[in-house]
């Protein structure tokens, strides 16, 4: 779905999401490591179970929340991808009750 530019070739950073080793030009965020890897949806929504992704990809819309390295609930979009990062996508943020 998505590619790296053709001029992007060159370093390489390699991040592994859900397991799945995916290279990106250094300086790229972990939600361009997500499209890139074809990680989509990234989470669901805690109410409806909504699928969600990588949107605004400047830190407003909070839809590209991930686990990185452990932490969870991180901004894909906010994070430059570093080498040997895990990602793990969320399958559902936090839960809530319905009454």
């Amino acid at each position: 779905m998505f590619a790296s530019l053709p001029d992007a070739a060159g370093p390489q950073v390699a991040v592994t999401v859900d397991g799945k080793t995916v290279a990106v030009p250094p300086g790229a965020s972990v939600a361009a490591a997500l499209l890139l890897a074809g990680a989509v949806p990234s989470r669901t929504t805690a109410v409806s179970a909504a699928p969600r992704a990588p949107y605004c990809m400047m830190g407003v819309c909070f839809e590209c929340l991930v686990e990185i390295d452990g932490v969870a609930e991180r901004q894909a979009c906010m994070v430059t991808a570093a080498e040997g990062m895990r990602v793990r996508r969320t399958p559902r943020s936090s839960s809530i009750e319905r009454s």
